[in-house]
Order: C-alpha cells, then structure tokens, then sequence
C-alpha cells in the first residue's frame, strides 16, 4: 500500500473510532440529558405515552391513567385534585412532574430497576409496559375532615400517627387541580400554569411542608421541654412579672395569673413574659439544641418536597427571648410543630414521618415497604411524660379548650403570632390525642377575621378536633 493510500486509510479509520467514541459517551453519558431536553418531543411523548399505575389512599386510586383516543393514549387523571394535590403532584407534557409524580416516577411508569424482569416479559410477549403502585399512608377520612375544617382559609393541616411516623393527613390550601395541568390539551395547559403561578395566593405552594412561618406560642412546647431538661419541673415556681427585653425598652407582659406561677400554669395561660423570662435564661444554645432535637434543622417528606424549620444563629439575650415565645426569626412547618406534638405524645422519640406505605410493581407485588424508623430522641421519657400532663391541662381548662373530646384525653398547645401590624396574626394549635395515637398541627395563615378576634385556641383548635374525630 502506498504512501496515500495509507495515510488515507489511517485517517478513515481514526474518524471511524472517533465517531464511534463519540456515539457511545452520547449514549451513555448524555442520555439522560438528552432525553431530558424540551426539544426531544419524541422522548416526550414516549414518557406521555406510558400507561402509569395508581397512587392510593386506601382502597381509593386518587391519581390514575386511564385509556384515551389520542396520540398520547393515556390520560393522567386526579379525583378529588385539590383535594391531594400538595401529596400526588402533577404529570403533565410541559411541566414534567412534581411530589409522588416525581419521587416516585421511576416505579409509577414501571421503568424501576426493580420492574426490570416485568418489562422484559412484556417485551418478549408484546404486552403493554404497565406501571406500579404507590400506597400512601392518608385516611381519606382524616384529609377530608381536615380540608373540610380549613372552611376555606389559607393554612395547613398535618396529622401524624405518632408512634409510627405514618402520615395520615396532609391538607394545603389554597391548592389547585392536578388535571388542569395534566390536560392533554397543551394549549390549555400552558394557561393554567401561567395563572397558577400568577395567583398572589400562591395555590401550588404547599404550607404543609414547603413553608416556615413564625410560630407563636406553640414553641414553648420546645422551651418547656428544654426547661424540663435543665431540672425544672411542672410545679417550678417561675417569674411572671412583665419583663424588659435586655438591651431593649421593649417590655413583655401579659396577664397569667399572678407574677409567680408554675410552669404549668405558665404554659396553660401560655403567659408570654414567663416564657420569654425563661427562654433568656436558658440560653439560645440549649434552645436551639432543643429544637433540633425535635427535628429542626432538617428536612423531612423528601418525596413531596420539604423546607427544615429554622431556630436563629448568632443571637443576643433579647433576640432569644422573643424566639422563645416563637418570634423573631424562629420558623417552622406545620409538619415539624405536629411533629413537637408527636414526639412529647411518643415519650420523647421522634419517629421519621413518612407519606408512602408501599410501593407494589404491575402485578401488585410488594417492592418496597416502609417501616417506622427512630429519627431522634427529644426528650427524657420521664420529662416527657410531665410535658403530656401540662398540655392536658392546656385543653382541659386551658387556651385550648375547644379541642375537647369527650372519652379522648387530649394535650395541645395553642400559638398566636404576629408578623406585622398590617395584617392578620397567624393562628396555631399543636395537639395529640391518645385514641387515636395521633398528633396534629393546625394552621391558619389568614382567618380574614379582626385582629382582636384571632386565636390559635378559637380558630386553629377546632381544625385539630375534627381531625382528631375522624380517626376514631
């Protein structure tokens, strides 16, 4: 072979290999990329295309696909949409997937490795791919009491069985409807979006889980419980005189009772200069410690999208003290302030809340199942137990009395607070109940009410209760 014709040869045969080469890291190392991109319309329609499996509650498909005549075949269908819409999410063409549509895509589309064996099967047989199924952990019951108790008002609802961790309720509103997104419609699609995300009352934001707000006087639950620990008991006497905020002219009061009560009381008449008194003494350290204990700090319900609550860095004595009657800046979900609840309800263990129970591949065999797990101990057993007999009293002759349950003993806390002098405070109750073994955290974000009218123990407390009721 002359000398052209092998340099020639050579050079077809470098381009050859480089084209190959760069084929195989296309293929491999860009695929998902590729198939992520909004161009690949064929990829698209593909995912569009797949006949997905069922998310449940109970015996219940609240998210299903059903056959339809188009060039997508299948339609994604939500009963009862805003309803669980902050749980399922969404599965729609342009926006892609949000929540259990999300987390849990792989196994719903039936594309999980553990499905690999079915699909196979159905590849060599011609069958249609179909997906697996997700069971939640909600009583439709419990979620229906609890949109039902919200009566149209922004907030939140979030009930957990608290020796387990199960999730059995889990309400945001305002919500939206999964299947104005879902539409096959893509016109119409696009327009539900735009105003969806438009709206001031932010409809797709789940309060639940995905925003922190000020928790007023619920955290005292976390003060009394640090409290407890640095050797104080129930029947501490403790000073309930108004109190000046250090380095500040601001001055604390309240009326509680008298100006020595004990810290029982102090939580039962929720008295604002005890606990503030009380939370400069202690410290932020231990405070803050304290709240982490109980989970803040850290993000939980990954699967449906969460934020961790927050207790501030880097305070002074004056700043801690207003961050322990639940201002300043301290923040929390209503999913961590259930889970305050839970955890005194659990003598002191906080269990990892979780939403999905099993997941079940095409032919409803069980591919994975969650089982309660230890997330953390936030309390001495014994501490715990005296911080139960306190929210008794709270709810027995207490600020929380209209969660009241004939035949149910019942604890709770309830909180009030005010963000600005322009606008509603918002209304808390954090309570348990020992029948059912549940903890239940009510939100109320704008009860549209005055001011002077607004309670966490009136408008917040009855949401718990009926939460509460429709688990028995």
């Amino acid at each position: 072979m002359n000398r052209p014709i092998r340099a020639v040869a050579v050079t077809a045969m470098v381009m050859f290999f480089a084209l190959m080469a760069n084929l195989s890291y296309l293929y491999v190392g860009q695929q998902g990329y590729l198939n992520e991109r909004s161009e690949n319309r064929r990829v698209a329609d593909a995912r569009f295309g797949q006949d997905r499996g069922p998310i449940m509650v109970g015996n219940t498909p609240v998210a299903e696909s059903k056959a339809v005549k188009d060039r997508y075949k299948f339609q994604r269908s939500y009963s009862s949409g805003k309803l669980y819409a902050p749980v399922t999410g969404f599965y729609s063409y342009l926006y892609r997937t949000s929540a259990l549509e999300a987390s849990y895509s792989a196994q719903l589309s039936g594309l999980d490795d553990s499905q690999f064996l079915r699909r196979l099967i159905n590849t060599l047989s011609g069958a249609t791919q179909r997906g697996g199924t997700v069971e939640t952990t909600l009583s439709a019951k419990a979620q229906k009491a609890a949109w039902d108790a919200l009566d149209g008002r922004k907030g939140a609802v979030v009930a957990i069985d608290y020796k387990t961790g199960a999730i059995k309720a889990l309400v945001s509103y305002p919500s939206y409807d999964p299947n104005d997104l879902a539409t096959h419609d893509l016109t119409a699609s696009t327009q539900a979006w735009t105003r969806l995300n438009a709206d001031p009352a932010k409809p797709m934001a789940n309060r639940a889980t995905r925003e922190i707000y000020s928790p007023g006087s619920t955290f005292k639950l976390v003060v009394a419980a640090a409290a407890l620990d640095s050797g104080l008991s129930a029947d501490s006497l403790i000073d309930a005189s108004p109190f000046k905020l250090p380095g500040s002219t601001r001055v604390i009061s309240g009326s509680c009772g008298g100006s020595k009560i004990t810290l029982a009381q102090a939580l039962k008449n929720s008295c604002n200069p005890a606990f503030a008194r009380l939370g400069a003494k202690l410290g932020a350290d231990a405070l803050r410690a304290q709240a982490e204990k109980f989970g803040f700090g850290t993000a939980f319900l990954e699967d449906i999208g969460s934020v961790a609550s927050v207790f501030p860095e880097e305070i002074d004595a004056a700043q801690t003290a207003m961050s322990a009657i639940g201002e300043f800046e301290t923040k929390a979900t209503p999913l961590q302030m259930a889970m305050v609840s839970a955890a005194i309800a659990n003598d002191g263990m906080v269990m990892d809340p979780y939403i999905v129970a099993e997941v079940l591949d095409s032919d409803l065999k069980t591919v994975t199942k969650t089982r309660p797990q230890q997330q953390s101990v936030a309390m001495d057993g014994s501490n715990a137990k005296e911080l139960q007999q306190m929210m008794v009293q709270v709810v027995s002759s207490g600020t929380g009395h209209r969660a009241q349950i004939p035949g149910v003993v019942v604890g709770g806390k309830t909180g009030t607070a005010r963000t600005s002098a322009d606008r509603n405070p918002y209304a808390w109750f954090t309570a348990w109940a020992d029948d059912p073994s549940i903890a239940v955290c009510a939100f109320v974000e704008d009860a549209d009410i005055p001011a002077t009218e607004i309670a966490g123990g009136a408008v917040a407390a009855p949401i718990a209760k009926a939460v509460i009721e429709a688990l028995r």
